[in-house]
């Protein structure tokens, strides 16, 4: 199968290609919006005209601040076809996480100088406070006003190896980095992902996710790998999905969607929350690949999922762990398609573990191991997991130091533990994560995962970290629970920690729900749970994607801050028409 040499050419060659081919939107209802890839290129080159208009030109980064997953890959694609490069930001989603968003906001828009902002209608006139000195930020648009059909300038032809977006990391609140995803990158990874491994084919398979579209998994795998072969594909809001996870299922079954991917804790919540008398009612028997990626996969979660929607018809072999960074565009190990989840037992630390294998590294891509002493190790070793091949991306925009740390010569550190045994990789964990008591390597999924288990802990919001002790490095396990902890609790995440591990925590606190911090896409962030524990504020800083909390002082302190900064930039004469 064919894969086009940039998204720009894909959006034009798969509207004649593949015209039934489709892009599926669902709204908070469910109801659905549905875009052939004919409609999508009408639509992508009118508001890729309403850019123009708007100043925008190739080379310029764009901003876009959009929930609405049919405005997001509208204008992202009408931005690439435009030559400008997007810049995704996540939306605020709630007033409780203003101040948080705007900050982290602003780095990103400094780092990437980026010239517009597009967003809602609702969210411009808090967006217009992003305004400043900090920022290159000249004007804040609302996704509605960019449609112009009228203009019929011809758009650029666009080099394959030039960036066709800056995907900033969400491991790094102080320091985003915007990762250089070309066209080139896109292609080799699409054709690895739907050719080489899913085996889809327009016209019989498509594509589901819920997933944040401002995250590589969502934006990559569901966007422009699709489009780059001319897949159809279906996007449900990520806050549908999370106020109802059945909703995810429902909507595969009524599309009879083929693939779709998650992180692990997805698969734990669908198990949890989706009633045995409704996963009966669906027919999922078309399906045939479930990923799992984006954060370590939990074996007993995956089976513990594919037991509870049996039912449905789900086949077990339909689970696919996968591994990949943004750094390497996407991809990097995928288990083969129909394959199933393949474990192993392993003894680290004297420890017992069970190892998910994530697959071989993706077809026309290679993975190593390396030692702390910089050696290449051999067949089952642990070390360092170093990624190379034509996914690998150019390094982080206009960061020449962060780009000297991770990338060498075609290939990308991934900064991951892992080992490689019969050709597919097992990743064990984070090598600065790596937590050493008494001369003993414990991982920190280990410890999490046993006090996850424990009653009364909420199961994916745990964090295990080292302090420094008296006599070397102790552990400490931060849990959140649902409700006030019992006297109890303590001692029975020690007894799960110990048994499971054999070593006994220096501590165990407990934080109500939605205190540990997570990055933009959900990932706990273990480096800064132990700062903010270690400094004694922890659950203070409101750094949650969504804290569901409604702060009226901070909206208005950002309406006013936004209408002060619209008035500003009026005064100099540069106001434009179709501005939120």
């Amino acid at each position: 199968m064919e894969t086009y040499p940039s998204l720009a050419v894909a959006v034009e060659r798969a509207a004649v290609e593949h015209p039934d081919s489709d892009f599926t939107f669902h709204d908070m209802k469910g109801r659905a919006r549905r875009y052939p890839f004919p409609a999508v290129e009408a639509e992508t080159r009118a508001r890729a005209a309403g850019l123009r208009a708007m100043g925008l030109r190739a080379g310029d980064r764009v901003a876009l601040a959009l929930p609405d997953p049919a405005d997001f890959v509208l204008v992202f694609l009408a931005a690439v076809r435009l030559g400008a490069w997007p810049v995704p930001m996540y939306p605020p989603l709630g007033t409780g996480d203003l101040d948080a968003w705007a900050a982290r906001s602003r780095r990103i828009l400094a780092a990437a100088g980026a010239r517009l902002l597009v967003t809602t209608r609702a969210l411009a006139p808090i967006a217009w406070g992003l305004l400043g000195e900090e920022t290159r930020l000249e004007r804040v648009v609302a996704a509605s006003a960019l449609r112009d059909p009228a203009d019929g300038t011809p758009l650029p032809e666009i080099d394959p190896e030039t960036p066709a977006f800056l995907q900033f990391t969400s491991g790094s609140t102080a320091d985003p980095k915007g990762v250089m995803v070309s066209h080139a990158n896109l292609a080799a990874n699409a054709r690895a992902i739907i050719v080489e491994t899913c085996h889809m084919r327009p016209g019989e398979d498509r594509a589901l996710a819920w997933l944040p579209l401002y995250h590589d998994m969502g934006l990559i795998g569901f966007v422009s790998s699709t489009l780059l072969h001319g897949i159809s594909a279906t996007f449900l809001p990520t806050l549908r999905f999370l106020a109802r996870p059945l909703s995810w299922f429902e909507a595969m079954a009524a599309e009879a969607a083929t693939v779709s991917f998650a992180p692990n804790f997805a698969y734990a919540l669908s198990a949890r929350r989706c009633r045995p008398a409704d996963v009966a009612r669906l027919d999922l028997s078309r399906v045939h690949t479930m990923g799992c990626g984006a954060e370590p996969i939990h074996p007993d979660t995956l089976r513990a999922f594919a037991d509870h929607f049996a039912p449905a018809g789900l086949r077990g072999d339909t689970l696919m762990p996968a591994y990949g960074m943004a750094e390497a565009t996407l991809a990097m190990a995928l288990r083969p398609r129909g394959s199933g989840m393949r474990t192993r037992r392993a003894e680290r630390g004297g420890v017992a573990v069970e190892d998910v294998s994530c697959g071989p590294p993706v077809p026309g891509h290679g993975m190593r191991v390396r030692g702390e002493d910089g050696r290449w190790l051999g067949e089952g070793e642990e070390g360092e997991l170093v990624f190379e091949g034509p996914s690998v991306t150019a390094g982080y925009w206009r960061n020449p130091e962060a780009t000297a740390a991770v990338f060498e010569g075609g290939r990308v550190r991934t900064g991951d533990l892992g080992y490689i045994l019969d050709g597919e990789v097992y990743v064990t964990g984070r090598l600065k994560d790596l937590v050493i008591v008494r001369g003993r390597n414990i991982h920190p999924q280990a410890v999490e995962w046993a006090a996850a288990e424990v009653e009364g802990v909420r199961k994916g919001n745990v964090v295990a970290f080292a302090r420094p002790g008296a006599a070397g490095e102790e552990l400490v396990v931060v849990a959140e629970t649902r409700a006030e902890p019992d006297a109890d609790l303590g001692p029975r995440v020690r007894a799960a920690v110990r048994e499971a591990t054999g070593v006994d925590p220096a501590e165990v606190a407990f934080v109500p729900r939605g205190s540990l911090p997570k990055t933009s896409s959900g990932k706990l962030q273990r480096r800064l749970t132990r700062e903010l524990f270690l400094a004694g504020r922890l659950g203070q800083t409101g750094r949650r994607v969504s804290s569901g909390r409604s702060d009226p002082a901070a909206l208005a302190r950002h309406l006013g801050r936004g209408a002060l900064a619209r008035l500003r930039r009026a005064a100099r004469g540069r106001e434009g028409d179709g501005e939120g």
